[in-house]
């Protein structure tokens, strides 16, 4: 049974390392989407509140060392000071006299935070002895951990992994509730059960179609993953994003689906764009005319169109149980984000279970100026998500008590 905290935890007086996933983007500095931030505040608060001294710790991006400060958590600190109407001090370090002399002073009831953990290579190192090596240290100086990165839980890393091995550890209550909601998809759903899969890449998302083939009614697909599996019916997709190797793992899908009585829903008009571009000229074509318009033969598609937008709303609309992971476009290009919009406004209808699966997918509601609220759920971890769903151990809920 997964660990999770309550009322009668102790925490007075410890210091409590908290793991959270605030790999948030960022444009020249800026955080422009605090969606993983404030979805730790409430574990946080709580631990605070129960007088713990906390050290929050994240990674940020893939740095090449500590001399990439394009990549330091100082914006995350500031953000988190302003949620939580308080400074909050980042210590410039992972490990090393400076940290553990800071971490040993921290007060009851106050927060600070590391630099960017990955500044460390042992945390994401693949020998399990270095992993272990950084653990140890901070074993050294905290009482206790807490994994509240839902985002990271797939991965066997230093302070996700050998750290809460080491110490009393737990579950937030963000990763509680990612567990709860994703256990609902894979073990009781309501029907009619809809997966809408988009993106870019069929092969990104072929573990998650596979395991739930035998449990959803429906497969809603867009993105560009699409093009490969309109491409392995007989369509030409011009220019679109294709993956030549997985023409024939898509016929065996498709093939899979039918079997299994799952209906599979694909575009019928797609956005056919000149280039890659936010300004690029466009039209809206049938799916067996995507070579024919007047942006030429090469066109690419970046985005479904208004026809299937609109059909795959209606089978969203009507589900009781909806999981929703990529865009149906390139949302970030106002011209494309159609498909993308009518989706979510769909899923915000739902008198069921929706579920936004994290990543590309919650920038996406964010970003078009969706309340968070009109969802169901919106999962932190994209990767992770898709990994807990087909099935796979995820070593940061395995170490915290969890089985299937």
């Amino acid at each position: 049974m997964l660990r999770t905290l309550s009322e009668d935890t102790d925490f007075d007086g410890r210091v409590v390392f908290l793991r959270v996933d605030a790999n948030v983007p960022l444009d020249n500095g800026v955080i422009t989407d605090d969606g993983r931030i404030r979805a730790f505040v409430p574990t946080l608060e709580w631990l605070l509140a129960k007088g713990a001294a906390v050290v929050v710790a994240s990674h940020l991006g893939r740095p090449s060392g500590p001399e990439d400060v394009g990549l330091s958590l100082a914006p995350v600190a500031e953000r988190l000071g302003e949620l939580l109407n308080t400074p909050v001090a980042l210590i410039p370090g992972v490990s090393g006299p400076l940290v553990w002399s800071s971490v040993d002073a921290l007060l009851p009831g106050h927060v600070c935070m590391v630099e960017n953990l990955r500044f460390d290579p042992r945390e994401t190192s693949t020998d399990a002895a270095e992993r272990l090596e950084l653990a140890m240290e901070w074993a050294d100086h905290v009482d206790a951990t807490v994994v509240d990165g839902f985002g990271v839980v797939h991965r066997k890393q230093s302070s996700v992994y050998e750290l809460p091995s080491l110490t009393n550890s737990y579950a937030g209550f963000l990763v509680a509730k990612e567990v709860e909601v994703l256990t609902t998809l894979t073990s009781d759903p309501q029907r009619p059960y809809t997966v809408v899969l988009g993106g870019s890449k069929v092969s990104d998302k072929l573990g998650v179609i596979e395991a739930l083939l035998p449990s959803v009614d429906h497969i809603v697909i867009g993105g560009g993953m699409v093009f490969t599996i309109l491409k392995a019916q007989g369509f030409a997709v011009g220019g679109s994003l294709l993956e030549k190797d997985m023409l024939e793992t898509s016929e065996r899908f498709l093939a899979q689906a039918a079997e299994n009585n799952v209906t599979i829903h694909l575009p019928t008009d797609i956005v056919m764009a000149e280039g890659f571009s936010p300004t690029a000229s466009h039209v809206v074509l049938g799916v067996e005319e995507l070579e024919s318009g007047e942006v030429g033969s090469e066109a690419m598609g970046l985005d479904i169109g208004p026809q299937s937008a609109q059909a795959f709303a209606e089978v969203v609309a009507s589900s009781k149980t909806v999981f929703w992971n990529g865009p149906m476009g390139v949302f970030e290009f106002e011209a494309f984000s159609g498909g993308t919009r009518v989706l979510a406004q769909a899923l915000t209808t739902v008198t069921g279970l929706s579920v936004v699966g994290g990543g590309d997918s919650a920038a996406a509601v964010r970003s078009l100026g969706f309340e968070e609220s009109a969802f169901g759920h919106i999962s932190t971890g994209g990767g992770a998500s898709l990994e807990f769903l087909e099935g796979s151990v995820l070593p940061g809920l395995e170490i915290l008590g969890w089985q299937r």
